[in-house]
């Protein structure tokens, strides 16, 4: 518990400056927040990835929580150190750890309570810094770890994450908060919740050397246009409401895209990665996220890794080959790139045994070979992709419907990522 007085000292100091989002502050207040539009300059460029190395990632998701043992610092400290050990062994060099997951978080914060996967309730503290211990366990592997965070999510039906803290932002913000498909959602389309989101990765930048921002795919939940048709109105724009969405997800991804860049006083300048749905149309139809932009033009990710979880020859129930991962990952390696933004593959290891429900012969037999995700990642090398992701670790490290063909895919991933044995 060694990292709590320091950060408590960081809660304090930021507490005022972040009055206009902490639980309890006075609404509408003008003050620019730390990691608002009005109070980032970027600097130099972050690396997205170690200079000179393959991106090889692991998504530690809530779900990887739920069966954590966040019971003491030690035991946690134990735990992260096996899976991060067996990680470094298969030759990965980056974890994708969700930190943010429903508007909660996984270290002290004046902004967001502590979050329900750290204890089973939402607000109350572990009693240590669970950021603090990855960061460091992940560094004395020499693995990265980026803080995985999910902007707008606060809950993702009435029982995840369960009853809100009194500190949330659904009760110190109501007026944030929109519902959609049984969860709810912080609206994208005002300027205060975007700071606020800002002003919650400058206080990670600030207090943790993390070594990079991560976002998934949860943007608008919703295509309803009853989801935001009294902002919508009120904006009194010429553009349509789906491009009006797609504004108000490209000016976070802008904001943040600056902010980290500005970097933090413990992390510095770091890179901004998004993972968007593998299919990129429901990205720009169905959530309003424009990947293509990011991907083209300069200022807003450093690298997108679209989450490709379909295997070789995949096709859908209307006969189409588009997403079978020979062909999606080459249109996505089409697309316009600006000059040094990467492009990495999320992989899907939940396919393990599984199959991925393709309607074609060998929509399970090919994920019952042992050596499907090497394959994979050897194809995306002859490619020339930059990178992977795989998601998500228990189903590499703790399958518990395929635990030998998971060992097997890590075994071949091992030769893969390291040839020379």
């Amino acid at each position: 518990m060694k990292h709590l007085p320091r950060l408590a000292a960081l809660c304090a100091a930021l507490c005022l400056a972040l009055a206009g989002c902490a639980p309890g502050a006075a609404p509408g207040s003008s003050a620019p927040l730390p990691g608002s539009s009005a109070d980032v300059q970027p600097s130099a460029a972050a690396s997205a990835k170690p200079a000179g190395e393959e991106y090889r990632a692991v998504w530690i998701s809530y779900l990887e929580w739920q069966s954590a043992d966040f019971s003491s610092e030690a035991a946690f400290r134990a735990q992260m150190g096996g899976w991060f050990d067996q990680y470094a062994a298969m030759g990965l060099n980056t974890v994708l750890a969700q930190v943010r997951p429903f508007g909660d978080a996984l270290y002290p914060s004046a902004i967001f309570p502590w979050s329900s996967v750290c204890t089973g309730t939402q607000g109350r503290n572990p009693g240590f810094d669970p950021l603090a211990v990855l960061v460091e366990e992940a560094h004395a592997r020499g693995l990265r770890l980026e803080a995985w965070l999910n902007p707008y999510r606060l809950a993702l039906n009435d029982t995840v994450p369960g009853a809100f803290s009194a500190d949330s932002l659904a009760a110190a913000h109501p007026e944030w908060v929109k519902q959609a498909a049984g969860g709810q959602y912080l609206d994208p389309s005002r300027p205060d919740v975007r700071d606020c989101i800002a002003a919650g990765v400058q206080e990670i930048l600030d207090g943790y050397a993390v070594d990079g921002i991560h976002l998934d795919d949860y943007f608008y939940p919703t295509t309803d246009e009853a989801f935001d048709a009294a902002e919508y109105a009120a904006a009194d724009t010429n553009l349509s409401l789906e491009d009006w969405r797609r504004d108000n997800v490209n000016a976070l991804v802008r904001q943040l895209y600056q902010l980290v860049h500005a970097g933090g006083r413990t992390a510095g300048a770091v890179p901004l990665g998004i993972s968007p749905q593998g299919n990129n149309d429901n990205n720009y139809a169905q959530q309003y996220s424009d990947a293509a932009l990011w991907l083209s033009t300069p200022g807003y990710i450093d690298y997108a890794m679209p989450q490709v979880y379909w295997g070789y020859g995949y096709t859908t129930g209307s006969g189409s080959t588009r997403f079978a991962f020979e062909n999606i990952t080459v249109e996505w390696l089409a697309l316009p790139r600006a000059e040094g933004v990467a492009l990495y593959f999320g992989l899907g290891a939940y396919r393990i045994g599984d199959g991925d429900g393709g309607n074609y012969d060998h929509a399970q037999d090919q994920w019952q070979t042992g050596h499907n995700l090497a394959d994979m990642v050897t194809t995306l090398r002859g490619a020339g992709a930059d990178g992977f992701g795989l998601y998500r670790s228990d189903f590499l490290l703790r399958s518990a419907a395929w635990p030998q063909l998971a060992q097997a895919e890590c075994a071949a991933l091992t030769e893969v990522l390291h040839p020379e044995g």
